[in-house]
C-alpha cells in the first residue's frame, strides 16, 4: 500500500466476499445514560453481524451509534437485553473474562490513535500482544513486522509516532490492533482526524481486511463517502435501526 495521490480516474474494486456465520448479535439492547435523570441512549436494538461484513454506523451526533460499538466490543454494559460474540453472551461475563474476549477476539480503532509516543512504530505494535503474553517475544515481533509491511509501514519501524504524518500514525493503530489475529475489528469514526487522503488511504487498509483477510470490520463514521464503500450500512437515529442496506458490489474509491 503506498501514500501516493489516487489517480484523479476513479478505479473499482472487486465485490466483497459473501457474509459468514453470524459472530455478533443484539437482543433488546437498551442502554439508559444518568442517575437522577435518566436519558435512553439505545432503544431495544436487535441486530446480527455476519463475518467478513464491513458494516458503516452512521447518523448525527447523539444517534447512539457510538455507544452501540462500545457495547458491542464489551467495552460498556447494556442496561437491559444481551450482546453476543460467537454465541456467547458478553453481558453474563465478569470484568476479567470480558478483558480476555475482547484480547482475544476484538480489534478496537479509535479516532485518536494513542500511539505511545517513547516506543518505535514496531514496539507499539508488539507491546499489546507481549502484554497478552501470547508468543515469545521473538515470535510477536515477526508478527508485528509483517503486519507494517503488508500495511505499507515497512520502511518506517524504527521510527516514532512523531515522526509519522497523521495516516501513518492511524495505519499503525489498524496494524496493532489486527497484529493479535482477532476476528472482529471495531472503529470509532478512524478517519475523523484525517484530511481526505489519508482517509481514503484508511479505508483501503479496512477493505483489504475484510476482502483479503476475511475480517468483520465495524465502523462508526459520520463521512458518507466512506460509508458508501462499507458492505452494509445501518443508520441511525435516536437510539433505533431507521435503516440498514446491503451495499455489496463493486465499488468507485473516489
Amino acid at each position: 500500500m503506498s501514500d501516493a495521490p489516487p489517480s484523479s480516474r476513479p478505479t473499482f474494486r472487486p465485490p466483497y466476499p459473501e457474509p459468514g456465520d453470524v459472530v455478533i448479535s443484539t437482543k433488546n439492547l437498551v442502554r439508559d445514560l444518568g442517575t437522577a435523570v435518566k436519558t435512553r441512549v439505545l432503544s431495544g436494538i436487535d441486530l446480527s453481524i455476519r463475518e467478513r461484513e464491513f458494516v458503516a454506523l452512521t447518523g448525527a451526533s447523539g444517534s447512539g451509534k457510538s455507544t452501540l460499538l462500545y457495547l458491542l466490543g464489551a467495552l460498556d454494559k447494556p442496561t437491559d437485553g444481551h450482546v453476543l460474540i460467537d454465541g456467547v453472551d458478553i453481558s453474563a461475563l465478569d470484568d476479567d473474562d470480558r478483558a480476555l474476549l475482547r484480547s482475544h477476539k476484538l480489534g478496537f480503532v479509535f479516532q485518536f490513535h494513542f500511539l505511545l509516543p517513547e516506543f518505535t512504530v514496531l514496539e507499539n505494535v508488539m507491546i499489546p500482544m507481549l502484554r497478552r503474553g501470547v508468543a515469545k517475544t521473538s515470535v510477536v515481533e515477526a508478527d508485528a513486522r509483517r503486519v507494517l509491511e503488508t500495511m505499507g509501514l515497512g520502511t518506517l519501524l524504527d521510527r516514532r509516532p512523531t515522526q509519522l504524518s497523521g495516516g501513518q500514525q492511524q495505519r499503525v493503530s489498524i496494524a496493532r490492533a489486527v497484529a493479535g489475529a482477532p476476528r472482529i475489528i471495531l472503529a470509532d469514526e478512524p478517519t475523523g482526524n484525517l484530511d481526505s487522503k489519508n482517509g481514503r488511504i484508511v479505508m483501503d487498509v479496512f477493505e483489504d481486511l475484510v476482502r483479503s483477510r476475511g475480517l468483520t470490520v465495524v465502523m462508526v463514521t459520520h463521512e458518507k463517502a466512506f460509508a458508501a464503500r462499507a458492505s452494509r450500512c445501518i443508520e441511525m437515529q435516536d437510539g433505533r435501526i431507521i435503516d440498514d442496506r446491503d451495499q455489496r458490489q463493486g465499488l468507485p474509491t473516489s
